[in-house]
């Protein structure tokens, strides 16, 4: 009889702990502040520069366009590039968010010459700083870009690469503005 009322009492308790907890579900989760700072590369942008010969192909003045928005919630920069190269031309999809746990921005990019891109970025004062490590042809090279805001409607950007634990050369130069 004890033990009958002691499950009763459990199974009472569980039902109300159930309850209430469907009642009170936790908030819904907020974009952190350090997202605000992305909203300088919303928009349409074009973009040009000058490619030197290396890993990522032969010299060359490139160009592309961007369309920048944020998706719905807030949390990530959905990014939209056309591009035309020494390469040939293509097309992009990247998401730029900010990871409050490591507390760095990220960039995650897919683009239709098979690239996979993750790079972790910080912001001082004017100028970003984007880095990864990347595999090609079976060898890690380091990479990093840099953005610098020249004014609200315009940067600069230098993309530079080295093996891993060596020094690392620009291989790209160049200048955006927003349309």
């Amino acid at each position: 009889m004890i033990k009958r009322v002691s499950v009763v009492i459990l199974l009472g308790t569980l039902a109300l702990a159930a309850m209430l907890s469907a009642q009170n579900p936790p908030p819904m989760p907020k974009p952190a502040p350090e997202l605000k700072k992305l909203d300088y590369f919303a928009g349409n942008w074009k973009l040009e520069g000058d490619n030197k010969p290396g890993p990522m192909g032969p010299a060359g003045k490139w160009s592309g366009s961007e369309h920048n928005e944020w998706m719905e919630g807030g949390f990530f920069l959905v990014l939209h590039s056309e591009f035309n190269s020494a390469m040939g031309t293509g097309k992009g999809t990247a998401f730029m968010g900010y990871d409050a746990e490591k507390k760095v921005y990220t960039y995650h990019e897919f683009s239709t010459m098979g690239e996979a891109v993750d790079s972790q970025g910080m912001l001082d004062g004017d100028t970003w700083t984007w880095t990864s490590q990347e595999k090609m042809g079976g060898n890690v090279f380091n990479t990093r870009f840099v953005i610098k805001q020249v004014s609200p409607t315009s940067y600069t950007l230098k993309f530079d690469m080295g093996p891993a634990g060596g020094e690392l050369v620009n291989f790209m130069e160049g200048k955006a503005t927003k349309q």
